[in-house]
């Protein structure tokens, strides 16, 4: 008798897949087995585990390193550019080119998780009723049922999330109508803990499908409360592959310090920030938040001469055709050996 051999693939991180092999052997029939140690490559892990008592479980688990990365081409006037091919770029990795090219896709129809992050302090309180009506009919337009799904989490001093991942848009509506403004502004304990304790923790796709992970704030980006700093909060999001759009909330005018920090978190993960100055830019802002969500490319490498150290790695991408731009993150932390 054969033993039956099961092939199980999963989907870790953007940077790393396992495959694993289940070979079920009968101890009973191959006793010699119990007592010969196989050869392994580097890299390699095995756990034995037995089901049942005339069954034993070996689980092989090699990990392929393989990058994964999402991004915008634009025209000089900004707008998407949707008809690209792989030869029209040219990809670095810890600035080399990568080992090969496995794949490359115009992805228009991932599924989307998202986190919807709401500045409740005192100092957003002028249009904050307004923001509240535009961030729910953003859900409303933007998620599909059974594909995507969506947090909502409200901060002032502290970070609140009144619901959960879902893709029932009721919920999340009334996650943000609950919110109510006051207090002082903690942004960078925000995104640290909604990129650690939600995406990182817990926002698995059932399928193992790949999907596309982004945060819009919804702020003035005065922070002043927050326990980790604005380079902790943008090593937690790209460390859970999270993309940050901003939108602002301020309507002064001028350029504040808070603009300068939305931009930083939003330059740093690939994503974008927006300055809308009247209330009706506000939707447009998240209009466009949402068309950009499909409009990215993705592509798949092996880096060269990559090592499992958990060193952070710089990406870059660029179009070699002229006057067209690529809007990407920045780099991506090694997973740890």
């Amino acid at each position: 008798m054969r033993p039956r051999v099961k092939f199980l693939y999963t989907f870790g991180t953007n940077y790393t897949r396992y495959a694993s092999i289940a070979a079920f052997v009968a101890a009973s029939m191959f006793p010699a087995a119990a007592q010969t140690s196989a050869y392994l490559a580097p890299g390699t892990t095995v756990a034995a585990d037995v089901g049942q008592p005339n069954d034993s479980v070996l689980t092989i688990k090699k990990r392929v390193d393989e990058v994964h990365v999402l991004f915008i081409a634009t025209d000089r006037h900004g707008k998407f550019v949707r008809n690209l091919n792989e030869d029209d770029f040219a990809f670095l990795d810890d600035n080399k080119p990568p080992q090969s090219i496995n794949n490359f896709l115009r992805e228009t129809d991932l599924p989307l998780q998202l986190g919807l992050l709401i500045d409740t302090s005192g100092s957003v309180r002028g249009r904050f009723d307004f923001e509240q009506q535009a961030a729910v009919d953003f859900l409303q337009h933007t998620l599909r049922t059974n594909y995507d799904k969506a947090f909502v989490m409200g901060f002032n001093t502290r970070s609140l999330v009144t619901q959960d991942f879902t893709d029932n848009v009721s919920l999340l509506s009334g996650g943000v109508n609950s919110l109510r403004s006051g207090g002082g502004t903690a942004l960078y304990d925000a995104v640290y803990h909604a990129c650690h304790d939600k995406f990182m923790k817990g926002s698995k796709d059932p399928a193992d499908r790949p999907t596309r992970r982004a945060i819009i704030i919804v702020s003035d980006g005065e922070d002043n409360q927050s326990e980790v700093s604005k380079a902790q909060a943008i090593e937690m999001a790209e460390r859970a592959e999270v993309i940050i759009y901003a939108i602002s909330t301020d309507d002064s005018g001028l350029i504040l310090r808070g603009d300068k920090v939305l931009q930083d978190l939003a330059d740093a993960t690939g994503g974008r920030a927006f300055f809308p100055f009247k209330m009706k830019d506000i939707k447009n802002s998240f209009s466009s938040i949402e068309t950009e969500l499909r409009s990215q490319y993705v592509v798949s490498y092996l880096p060269a001469d990559f090592d499992a150290d958990g060193r952070y790695r710089s990406i870059e991408i660029t179009a070699l055709k002229k006057d067209l731009q690529v809007r990407a993150r920045k780099g991506y932390y090694a997973p740890r050996q």
